[in-house]
């Protein structure tokens, strides 16, 4: 009995050894890859799901937080971009509106300057233009009184020669000896006839003109 369990010891030993050689000798001469083996897929399966689970704790603790802070912080930085642009075009359009509006200032000021100067000349002109006419009135007026007084003396000087000529001439010619007084009328008749006469020919032709 003793040797019979032995022997069938031996067997069980002998048999398990002999298909761990098979199946060793099976896994070598066929070749395959160990994670296409069927009997291995709920641990690769376990282990994927695994690291997929540390990978998603690592993605969203770190990676994902990191990544949406650079684009917040990008996102900020273009609009603040965007604000100071914003705010550079209305001080640029301020400045230029500003400047147009002084533009138009000065030239309203130069056209009101140029205006009040050239109102200054005329009248500065008109006075200077009354003033030399008054005075060319004056002289005018003077010149024509110079002028009469002139003719007055030299009408009353040829009166007197002519006077003289004449008493000469009756004397010389006549014998007769004749009252200053009584010549002077009739020359005086004589030049009012000459005057009216000059003065009807001047209105004649004036006339005729």
């Amino acid at each position: 009995m003793m040797i019979a369990f032995f022997d069938t010891g031996k067997a069980a030993e002998h048999a398990a050894e002999a298909s761990e050689h098979a199946a060793a000798a099976a896994e070598h001469t066929s070749g395959g890859m160990p994670q296409l083996d069927f009997a291995t897929f709920p641990s690769q399966i376990f282990w994927l799901a695994i690291a997929f689970g540390l990978l998603y704790l690592a993605l969203d603790r770190f990676l994902i937080p990191r990544i949406g802070g650079v684009i917040e912080e990008r996102k900020d930085r273009i609009a603040d971009d965007l604000d100071m642009a914003a705010r550079k075009k209305a001080e640029a359009d301020e400045a230029m509106a500003a400047y147009d509006r002084n533009l138009f200032e000065a030239r309203a000021k130069a056209s009101a300057i140029a205006a009040e100067n050239r109102a200054i000349l005329d009248a500065q002109l008109a006075e200077e233009s009354a003033a030399q006419e008054a005075e060319l009135e004056k002289a005018s007026v003077k010149a024509e009184k110079k002028i009469a007084k002139a003719r007055a003396d030299a009408m009353a000087h040829v009166e007197d020669i002519a006077l003289e000529v004449a008493e000469e001439l009756v004397t010389t010619l006549g014998g007769i000896k004749i009252d200053p007084k009584k010549l002077q009328k009739a020359l005086a008749l004589v030049h009012d006839g000459v005057n009216d006469g000059a003065n009807d020919g001047a209105n004649d032709g004036g006339s005729i003109k």
